[in-house]
């Protein structure tokens, strides 16, 4: 199992690493605009939750590229969504900040921080009624946590005694505001232990990160409550493209990189005898083509058509009685 994981684990680690990198060259070329938010750093936290997690509803914030990549969805539909296509997975009107796929239960980009925590509750307390057992999985950063819908979530999962799981993504800044200047506690699972189970995490390690989520699952589908994890982990890149990070010195930087997520799964696995020289290299040239297919694929798609401008505003019921 440990080897199947870490090819797994690799694989999704690498192609969101590379996507999100090649998403940078590209935004400096001008082909993407916007706002391009990377999680370049973080791809334990996201690859092992969403692994980990398997199937329920996934609600996630705007830097969410990875996370649509280790669901399952199209890498070539990401980066023309990306691109401003109308090939794109949300028809080239959301961009980066808004991936949507109610196939494959994804529900992010909410650009608005903590926004998306109650909604997540909300879908948590619809299973639950309808008696579903799958549960749902919330994903945000450390900034969330000093919102007021934060605790509101927290407080009606715990009433209602609904299945999901709140994961916290520290990486110990809120755009450029470090967490010692912006939050009482440090350790952030400590603002949940009175409403629920919480626990704190080493979010660089994805063996660690997916054993935690499965333990976490099983808890909410068999007791039908919630429970939260905060993960430890670190950005290399700014909040988004529009921030050069320089608050953070090279050498906080370079010393979180000295324990990078994808040289510990590759330490590990070389070590266990679960991957080799020869897997890796096989791997990494799978995942640098389909990231130029990826681009292929943007440039080539045609920008959305002017009528698309007044689609998808309201939803069909209501169409025939707003104007």
């Amino acid at each position: 199992m440990s080897q199947t994981l870490a090819e797994k684990f690799y694989y999704l680690m690498k192609l969101g690493r590379e996507f999100e990198i090649r998403c940078k060259e590209e935004y400096l070329k001008g082909n993407i605009s916007g706002f391009l938010h990377l999680a370049i750093g973080e791809e334990a936290v996201h690859v092992g939750a969403v692994v980990g997690f398997g199937k329920g509803d996934l609600f996630c914030p705007y830097r969410e590229h990875v996370l649509a990549l280790a669901r399952g969805m199209d890498p070539r539909l990401i980066m023309a969504e990306l691109f401003g296509k109308a090939t794109g997975v949300s028809k080239g009107k959301g961009g980066s900040m808004h991936l949507y796929e109610p196939k494959l239960d994804f529900f992010g980009g909410n650009a608005i921080v903590a926004a998306h925590l109650p909604h997540a509750v909300g879908a948590a307390y619809a299973r639950k009624l309808m008696g579903e057992k799958a549960g749902v999985l919330c994903i945000f950063g450390d900034g969330a946590t000093n919102n007021g819908t934060f605790f509101e979530a927290l407080n009606m999962a715990s009433l209602w005694e609904v299945p999901v799981l709140f994961l916290c993504e520290n990486n110990q800044y809120a755009i450029g505001t470090h967490i010692s200047k912006s939050s009482y506690l440090k350790d952030l699972y400590l603002k949940a232990k009175d409403y629920m189970p919480a626990v704190q995490i080493d979010g660089m390690d994805v063996f660690e990160v997916y054993k935690a989520v499965v333990e976490a699952k099983q808890y909410i589908e068999t007791y039908g409550k919630p429970y939260f994890i905060e993960a430890l982990t670190y950005r290399y890149e700014g909040h988004s493209m529009a921030d050069k990070g320089d608050y953070r010195s090279p050498r906080e930087i370079e010393m979180y990189k000295k324990r990078d997520p994808i040289d510990l799964l590759l330490q590990k696995s070389f070590k266990e005898g679960w991957l080799t020289e020869e897997q890796v290299k096989l791997i990494d040239q799978k995942v640098e083509a389909i990231v130029e297919e990826a681009v292929a694929f943007a440039l080539a798609s045609a920008e959305p058509s002017e009528e698309e401008l007044y689609t998808d505003v309201y939803c069909g019921v209501c169409s025939d009685v707003i104007p």
